[in-house]
């Protein structure tokens, strides 16, 4: 394929963009005494309580990729850094909870908020439809990563 076609020019955008994420996500870890699985956890945590999934030890588990001693020592770790917290299911008393304390919130807002807010601005020059097309091809792009993840 064409390394210069419009199509292979989006894919290279979107892996230098990909990169500048995970770079911005190493300086934040490394500003706060974090490893960078600390800032994916937060991530796949603050996501779930968006989407309104119960997130349990074993879900961040499987999300992070992690056995249960590992996702174990992730817990403690961020438990300790006072930026998650365990509290019990109050619809199964057996089953914990992992709930992202608003510290790690304000951590992450006074970091990434002034990034967050530049793209913002940037949507904001689209149209309804071109913000619905970014959307959907960065929708379609996350599927196809997940897939190739799972392969």
């Amino acid at each position: 394929m064409n390394d210069r076609s419009p199509l292979m020019q989006l894919v290279h955008t979107l892996r230098a963009v990909t990169v500048e994420f995970d770079l911005l996500g190493a300086e934040f870890a490394a500003r706060h005494g974090l490893h960078p699985t600390d800032v994916r956890a937060l991530i796949h945590l603050l996501d779930a309580a968006r989407d309104d999934i119960p997130a349990t030890p074993g879900w961040l588990g499987r999300q992070m990729r992690l056995n249960s001693a590992g996702t174990t020592a992730l817990v403690d770790r961020l438990e300790r850094l006072e930026l998650v917290r365990r509290t019990k299911d109050t619809a199964d008393r057996r089953r914990v909870l992992l709930e992202v304390e608003e510290r790690a919130t304000e951590l992450g807002w006074s970091f990434f908020g002034p990034v967050i807010t530049d793209v913002m601005a940037v949507a904001e020059g689209f149209d309804e439809g071109e913000v619905e097309t970014v959307r959907s091809f960065l929708a379609a792009v996350l599927r196809s990563s997940r897939q190739a993840r799972s392969a």
